[in-house]
């Protein structure tokens, strides 16, 4: 009985030490509080930006968004879509680009172009503007694992200044299929697995997680799903079991995203 009682007591001592040493830093995908930012930078200390996504945004909104962030606030970006979908998807209608008919294939996919590249430099200087240390690059499903879309993808990673930035592939549709095609590129190309862990166990933690909620169910997102108190609890059992870890980001991107990460952090601060 008391060999049982001491392997519990290790078992609960390696938690909490887990949990003391890794930084678990909780947010939501926009700015989701109903009073704007000013009510969000009461309850989190990061947000991931999607206007960064869908538009390219003026350097000067990213100075003011620094300079109103109060101090040590952290903002991760997402790429924008210019790099990873082309103009025929249904995003690109909240683009403020005008694209020529004949420049249309030259954005997406991560294609060896200078439409690309630029895209890329512009993803950079506003991320260095709000002092981001992380920047997310997701694809569509029709962003499938072929030869192509690897190649574009080695050229592309293997061609841009990075800085000091990380960076996190989520990648959507059947790149699942191909699990260990998957892994030998985020090894390669030294990218974080952007990964929702509720479904998917990621397959590269280079000391940084990057974990994207979307909701259960059968489809790859549920963005109208809220998440139990079994699901949290159940979250925090994954990433007290990360190994060789130092910093856990956790976003919820869900119709009911803030009330979500604050229960999230609650539990965080619960002894079990």
């Amino acid at each position: 009985m008391s060999s049982i009682l001491s392997s519990k007591e290790t078992f609960i001592k390696i938690l909490l030490i887990s949990q003391s040493d890794m930084k678990i830093k909780v947010g939501t995908c926009g700015f989701s509080a109903k009073g704007g930012r000013k009510r969000y930078y009461e309850y989190f200390k990061v947000v991931e930006i999607q206007d960064t996504f869908y538009r390219l945004i003026k350097p000067k909104t990213a100075i003011r968004w620094r300079n109103q962030a109060p101090e040590g606030f952290e903002f991760a970006i997402k790429a924008w879509q210019g790099i990873t979908h082309p103009t025929s998807s249904p995003t690109w209608r909240k683009a403020n680009v005008k694209v020529s008919s004949e420049k249309r294939d030259k954005y997406g996919f991560f294609k060896p172009t200078e439409e690309v590249f630029k895209a890329w430099e512009y993803v950079k200087k506003i991320a260095e503007i709000l002092k981001a240390k992380v920047i997310i690059f997701q694809t569509p499903p029709s962003f499938r694992c072929t030869e192509e879309n690897i190649r574009n993808m080695r050229f592309f990673f293997e061609n841009i200044d990075r800085g000091s930035l990380l960076l996190g592939w989520e990648p959507r549709g059947t790149w699942y299929n191909h699990q260990e095609v998957l892994k030998e590129i985020l090894d390669k190309l030294d990218i974080i697995h952007v990964v929702d862990p509720l479904r998917h166990s990621p397959l590269r933690i280079p000391g940084t997680a990057y974990f994207r909620l979307h909701g259960l169910g059968g489809r790859e997102v549920n963005y109208r799903y809220k998440y139990t108190e079994s699901d949290l609890k159940y979250l925090k059992s994954i990433i007290l079991s990360l190994e060789n870890v130092d910093e856990v980001y956790v976003m919820f991107n869900n119709v009911y995203m803030f009330d979500d990460a604050l229960y999230f952090k609650k539990i965080l601060q619960q002894k079990n």
